[in-house]
C-alpha cells in the first residue's frame, strides 16, 4: 500500500476565486476509494452554479471550500466555464448524487464502510434501506440525522467519535449548502474518513424528491426542473445565483480575468 502522502488529488483551477477541481468521475472515484480504504481524512464537495456563487461572494465560505481536496464541478455550466477558460476538456460534470452511487457500488465490492449523516430521520432511514437493497454487501455502518441547529461542542465531539468508532471510510453528508461544508471543514482533521458533501442526493436516492430528466441534466437545465418542483423555496436563489454566474462569466470573457 502506498503512503497517504502519495495521493495526488486533482489539480485546481480558479473560477471567480473558487478553486475548482478539474476532475472526472473515474479519477475522483479511484482517489476517494483509495483514501477511504486507508481511513485517511479528506473532504469532497460538489458545487453547481449556486455553490460557486455562494463561495465567490462569501469570503468565509470560500476560505473553507478552497481547502478541500476535491471541489467537483457539479453543474454543467460550471464544467462549461472550466472548459471555456482553461481548455480543461472535462467530458462531463461530477454530479454529487451520481458520484455517491458509484462510490457505494465500489464500497460494497471492496468492503469499505459507509456512514450517512444528514437530512431527517425518515429520509435518512429510507436512504439507508434503498442503498442496502441496491448494492449487495454494502455496509452502512452508521446513519443519523442531526438537529436543525448548531451542535454544541460536546455534541460535535460525540458525532466525530461515533463516526470514527464505526470504521467508516466514506461519510456522506446531506445538510445542504453551506451547512454541510462548514461541518466537514470543522472536523476535517478529526474524522478519519473521506467526508463527501452531497446535499440533495439524500432526498433523491431516498425517493423523497425527483431528479431532473437526463436530457435536462445534460443541457444544464436541472435548476429549471428543481424550480418547478419547489418554486416558493428556490425562485430567489436561482434568480440571484444564475444572474450572478452569467455576469461573472461575461466579465471574465471581456476582461480575461
Amino acid at each position: 500500500m502506498i503512503n497517504a502522502v502519495d495521493i495526488q488529488w486533482p489539480r485546481k483551477l480558479d473560477l471567480f476565486g473558487v478553486r475548482m477541481s478539474a476532475t472526472t468521475y473515474a479519477e475522483a472515484e479511484d482517489l476517494i476509494i483509495e483514501a477511504a480504504r486507508r481511513r485517511q481524512s479528506g473532504v469532497v464537495t460538489h458545487l453547481p452554479v449556486h455553490g460557486v456563487i455562494v463561495a465567490a461572494t462569501d469570503r468565509d465560505y470560500r476560505r473553507r471550500v478552497n481547502t478541500f481536496d476535491i471541489v467537483a464541478p457539479d453543474g454543467q455550466p460550471v464544467r462549461w466555464a472550466l472548459n471555456r477558460f482553461y481548455n480543461a476538456e472535462l467530458p462531463d460534470r461530477v454530479y454529487g448524487p451520481e458520484l455517491m452511487v458509484r462510490l457505494c457500488a465500489r464500497a460494497a465490492k471492496e468492503g469499505v464502510g459507509v456512514y450517512l449523516y444528514g437530512s431527517t430521520p425518515d429520509v435518512a432511514g429510507r436512504l439507508k434501506a434503498n442503498l442496502e437493497a441496491q448494492y449487495a454487501g454494502l455496509r452502512v455502518v452508521g446513519c443519523e440525522s442531526p438537529p436543525f441547529r448548531a451542535l454544541t461542542g460536546d455534541e460535535a465531539a460525540a458525532v466525530v467519535q461515533r463516526i470514527n468508532d464505526s470504521g467508516a471510510g466514506l461519510v456522506f453528508i446531506g445538510l445542504g449548502c453551506p451547512r454541510q461544508d462548514v461541518f466537514a471543514h470543522e472536523h476535517r482533521d478529526e474524522i478519519k474518513a473521506v467526508q463527501l458533501c452531497v446535499g440533495a442526493a439524500f432526498d433523491f436516492h431516498a425517493g423523497h424528491k425527483k431528479m431532473a430528466p437526463p436530457w435536462m441534466q445534460r443541457s444544464g437545465l436541472e435548476w429549471l426542473f428543481r424550480l418547478t418542483q419547489e418554486p416558493d423555496r428556490l425562485w430567489k436563489r436561482y434568480l440571484f445565483t444564475n444572474t450572478a454566474f452569467l455576469y461573472y462569466v461575461a466579465r471574465r470573457m471581456v476582461l480575461g480575468r
